[in-house]
């Protein structure tokens, strides 16, 4: 029988790659799709690393370009599980350019959330662990996990702006009576 629940620091991946010619745009730099490419198999690792089955990618959110990382640069991604839903898992994943000649030491170029559904032999979903936080970082990505799934179900169509509490308490404040003011 599968944990009732994990840790997130168990869903940790990271994962080194160089940045050669076939992966740059015209500028010399590690060109966007590749990047996803990268990131998608990170996350896909961390989420498979928490529920321990076959995940498959629901949605990226918007990809934080910080900076970029030079042909010949390193790129290593870092990512973990930052809440687990029913079937679904919320996935952080932050990656840090280098260029180790130049000795400039590494800064963070990109960061996304990315969601995964675990799925058993047959495509279906199946129920994955809950997931406990541990760390300041860990915790508020946690609490914020809730609103950003709201927001993406709603974007999606897939729930009605209204039935979004989480997103309603971001604009409107709710007083005694259960009344809502902005």
């Amino acid at each position: 029988m599968p944990p009732k629940s994990k840790k997130a620091s168990e869903s940790y991946v990271t994962m080194t790659e160089m940045v050669l010619p076939n992966d740059t745009n015209p500028l010399n730099n590690l060109m966007g799709g590749r990047l996803m490419h990268l990131m998608d198999i990170a996350a896909a690792i961390s989420a498979q690393k928490h529920c321990n089955r076959v995940v498959v990618t629901a949605s990226v959110d918007n990809v934080s370009f910080e900076a970029s990382v030079p042909l010949g640069g390193v790129v290593t991604l870092e990512s973990h599980v930052s809440r687990a839903f029913n079937s679904s898992m919320e996935v952080y994943v932050e990656a840090y350019g280098e260029n180790i000649l130049e000795g400039s030491g590494r800064k963070l170029a990109y960061k996304a959330f990315l969601t995964f559904v675990a799925v058993d032999q047959m495509g279906n979903p199946i129920n994955v662990p809950e997931l406990e936080p541990e760390t300041e970082k860990e915790i508020m990505l946690f609490d914020g996990a809730l609103r950003r799934r709201q927001l993406r179900l709603v974007l999606a169509g897939r729930m009605k702006p209204e039935d979004a509490t989480e997103l309603k308490s971001l604009f409107f404040k709710i007083n005694p009576e259960g009344v809502e003011e902005k």
